[in-house]
């Protein structure tokens, strides 16, 4: 919202009686609760569950305005950001408090839920949370595995007996931007574990555990997760909402613009103006600024992305309605100087496209 107030500044510079609509979004990613709670006029609740590496933690959940849709957010209960970067260990880390989340919003009612589940710092699979939610993960001795992607491998059965029965009675949204399958080169572990902490020996023993869970998860569901796109989200825990929930994937942009009633507000618009830390080849993957121009495209608005800074391979950006994409930054300057004033850089910046973008409003 900060940098959608910057940005709004800028524009009533140059047109001091321009209509402006603030519509923050995010991509599935940290903020998305944020986001949806804030457009809805919806409420957070607040829990306190196991993070990722056991110590409990402040978290929360969000229900929409219409009181009956709950947003988990991963990240608050299971993210990187809960850990010291010296504490980033995949072996250990669990999703056992995404769960907890889950099971708390069951209690007290709700059965719709939307699962943002970027900015993880599991590799379980999401074990943990289908333990926090009453699945038994049973070694060869007849005990429970313990948390985890480094316990994964321990998995003799699974036993779904008491696993909690109003998941059932549930729908589950996932918004995920990540079509990474289960296992593999391309899987979860592969890509995602070293961001995680994950050493090169490591990676080969999560993938090993992660394909020694699937081949369980497939034996017990029929659900073959080992290259199902989307499955290695958030270190498999995408796996397994396929598998045992009533759930479908959705872009993670795709869900926060419908929710925000983006498309309603594009009505009669003149442009539209987005933005992200740095646009490079990656923004064309379904990053936030790519999946805004293309809602926008569809209703013929342009679309200017403004960023800190912009990178190689950006071309793509313009078949799908970028009209041009500015940094911010004014002159050189170091990147803590570049953050601290984001806000008036974003200011400036706005200003002076809007001015050239609407230099006939001015004759």
């Amino acid at each position: 919202m900060e940098a959608a107030i910057a940005i709004e500044k800028g524009v009533k510079n140059a047109f001091s009686n321009a209509k402006t609509v603030l519509l923050p979004v995010a991509d599935g990613g940290e903020g998305t609760l944020e986001t949806l709670v804030s457009a809805t006029n919806g409420e957070k609740v607040y829990e306190k569950v196991n993070g990722p590496l056991g110590k409990e933690v402040n978290a929360h959940f969000g229900v929409l305005g219409d009181r009956s849709t709950c947003v988990i957010e991963m990240a608050v209960a299971s993210g990187l950001n809960l850990i010291e970067e010296d504490e980033r260990n995949p072996m250990l880390t669990t999703t056992y408090g995404t769960g907890e989340l889950i099971k708390e919003a069951l209690d007290k009612g709700y059965r719709n839920f939307v699962l943002a589940i970027g900015g993880s710092a599991t590799n379980d699979g999401g074990a943990g949370m289908l333990q926090a939610l009453g699945m038994q993960l049973i070694d060869k001795e007849g005990k429970e595995i313990g948390y985890g992607g480094g316990e994964l491998g321990k998995i003799h059965y699974i036993s779904t007996e008491n696993f909690d029965k109003r998941i059932k009675e549930s729908t589950f949204l996932i918004a995920s931007d990540v079509e990474n399958p289960f296992v593999g080169e391309k899987g979860a572990s592969h890509v995602f574990g070293p961001q995680k902490g994950a050493t090169d020996e490591m990676v080969e023993i999560l993938d090993q555990n992660l394909l020694h869970f699937a081949n369980h998860v497939e034996k017990n569901t029929g659900v073959r997760l080992h290259d199902m796109p989307g499955a290695g989200a958030a270190g498999g825990i995408g796996g397994a909402f396929l598998a045992f929930f009533p759930s479908n994937m959705k872009r993670g942009i795709e869900v926060v613009l419908e929710y925000a009633s983006f498309d309603e507000a594009l009505n009669g618009a003149d442009l539209v103006i987005t933005g992200e830390g740095k646009v490079d080849f990656q923004t064309a993957y379904g990053k936030t600024p790519m999946g805004v121009a293309q809602a926008a495209q569809r209703k013929g608005v342009p679309t200017i992305i403004l960023a800190g800074a912009v990178g190689e391979n950006i071309r793509n950006l313009y078949k799908n309605g970028v009209v041009g994409i500015f940094s911010i930054i004014n002159q050189p300057m170091s990147l803590e100087n570049a953050m601290k004033e984001a806000e008036n850089l974003l200011e400036k910046s706005v200003e002076q496209i809007c001015r050239t973008y609407f230099w006939n409003g001015f004759q």
